[in-house]
């Protein structure tokens, strides 16, 4: 088949603005056959381009040739057509497409390109492979819901960008090829080619670049920059990503905390049409662990985990006893109308504790007559009344207890929480919650290094009444630094950087590094 050029068309319009306004206009336009209809002396098919679609008509009675050519066109061939913009007939219109109101009836067709059949279909639903995605990822790209992905992020980092300019921040670009620095993970390394057996390293950060900045006088920079980490995969962590990376100077966390939720505000606006309210709630890292389970607390939902050690110390329940003895706790959840979970679905969420290193959970059911739960012959009635107080439990509620180290019954009762929220449907898809989660531990021990690591990066800053534990007990020191949570997930971070030379050199020497 031949294949056509574009020779002297040039687009007048893209397939998604031509409305009731353009009626009879002769336009030109170009773009890839989503869909075909072959009704005989009438061939339809739906042209597509990033703008939307359009109903395009090969009439026989208009023009024979482009009829005949359009009879073998399929989907994914990409063409252009001249013809004329009339209205569609009386209840043919489509309110679904912004061009619904119209066709084109063409007088001339041109075919740019073929294609064979695709292996899967770009409109519709999908059952191909991810692996055969990947290999068509072109193919992909062009399916409605990734498309929107793409113009979505473009709108992101526009109004991003726009905002922090209002802001007075200034957009800097930072070096990909650098030396490596401690973070949080393993550097990826890019070989010299003039200094043999050097390495560059790629940046998980921007960090001493924009430090340099600073240092230099910008008062506020940003940008919006590709970082790289050298770490497993998971479904929240990738190998290469894209942050907002800004710094401020002359500013302590609460202004920080403004800046950021003023962009959030702006861009959940301009972007969801959703208002967010301001200023975020805030919560210090203790009170989201022990109250959430998790640094990362989702408080769109309650839940909240309670420490009943001191009711249950003397209840006589062996397990309970042994654990709280060896300073271990007892904890639990009130799990709203959770009695009517059935004995497999217990079973499935003990295994879940169990996989997270606990040792599993007992689980009374609050019944009008008392509970149901194998508990009952070892907790006195006077204990579990005291209980059902502290829980504020209601007949019909399921109480989940799990015995163990703090730590390890915090993360349990957290993982608990979270499954527990999505099997009994607690929160909206569409609803936002954000939080401001502060004063992280600065250090924690790293057993396998033997030594002290920074939890953040070991520029930040520790609280000035704590600065006279890093000698003491480092461990116990807490960071000037705050996390950005939205819907139980991190988002974004940050810290107060240290200005005193003695004591970086300080923290320095703690972590090792001088």
């Amino acid at each position: 088949m031949d294949i056509d050029t574009i020779g002297d068309w040039k687009r007048t319009n893209n397939c998604g603005s031509l409305g009731r306004d353009d009626i009879d206009r002769e336009v030109v336009l170009m773009g890839w056959v989503n869909r075909r209809r072959d009704l005989g002396k009438l061939i339809f098919i739906d042209l597509r381009d990033r703008f939307g679609l359009t109903q395009i008509v090969f009439d026989e009675a208009i023009d024979k040739i482009s009829h005949a050519k359009a009879g073998i066109l399929r989907n994914e061939w990409v063409i252009g057509v001249k013809g004329q913009v009339m209205p569609r007939l009386a209840g043919q219109e489509n309110p679904d497409m912004p061009t619904g109101d119209i066709e084109v009836k063409v007088k001339e067709l041109r075919i740019f390109n073929e294609t064979n059949i695709p292996p899967f279909q770009v409109d519709g639903k999908i059952d191909a492979s991810e692996s055969l995605r990947l290999k068509y990822r072109y193919l992909e790209l062009r399916r409605p819901a990734l498309f929107h992905n793409l113009v979505m992020r473009h709108r992101i980092a526009l109004c991003i960008r726009n905002f922090l300019n209002s802001a007075g921040f200034l957009e800097v670009e930072t070096p990909f090829l650098t030396k490596s620095t401690p973070e949080g993970a393993r550097d990826y390394l890019v070989p010299s080619r003039i200094s043999r057996g050097s390495f560059y390293a790629l940046p998980q950060s921007p960090q001493l670049f924009k430090q340099l900045i600073m240092m230099a006088g910008f008062d506020r920079y940003f940008q919006i920059v590709r970082c790289f980490r050298d770490e497993d995969l998971r479904a929240d962590r990738q190998p290469e990503f894209t942050q907002v990376d800004l710094e401020l100077s002359f500013v302590d966390e609460r202004e920080v905390m403004d800046v950021i939720e003023g962009m959030m505000a702006d861009l959940f606006a301009k972007i969801l049409d959703h208002s967010v309210s301001t200023p975020f709630p805030v919560i210090e890292y203790n009170n989201a662990v022990n109250q959430y389970g998790s640094d990362s607390p989702d408080i769109r939902f309650g839940m909240e985990l309670m420490d009943l050690s001191d009711l249950l110390r003397s209840s006589g329940f062996r397990v309970f006893k042994e654990v709280i003895e060896q300073e271990g706790v007892v904890k639990a959840i009130n799990v709203e109308k959770g009695a009517s979970f059935s004995r497999k679905e217990l079973d499935e969420l003990n295994s879940i504790v169990s996989n997270s290193g606990a040792r599993g959970f007992f689980w009374a059911k609050v019944k009008s007559d008392g509970w149901q739960s194998t508990l009952n012959k070892f907790l006195a009635p006077d204990i579990r009344s005291a209980v059902e107080q502290r829980l504020d439990t209601k007949e019909g509620d399921l109480i989940l207890f799990v015995p163990d180290k703090l730590q390890t019954a915090n993360e349990a009762l957290g993982l608990l929480r979270t499954e527990i929220s999505k099997r009994l449907s607690l929160v909206k898809d569409e609803t936002y919650s954000f939080v401001w989660v502060t004063r992280f531990p600065l250090l924690e021990y790293d057993s396998v290094e033997e030594r002290y690591v920074a939890i953040h990066h070991p520029f930040t800053s520790p609280l000035e009444e704590d600065i006279p534990l890093l000698t003491e007990k480092p461990e116990a020191v807490s960071a000037r630094s705050y996390d950005l949570v939205l819907n139980g997930a991190e988002i974004g971070g940050g810290s107060v950087r240290i200005h005193n030379t003695e004591l970086q050199n300080q923290i320095f020497r703690i972590l090792g590094l001088g």
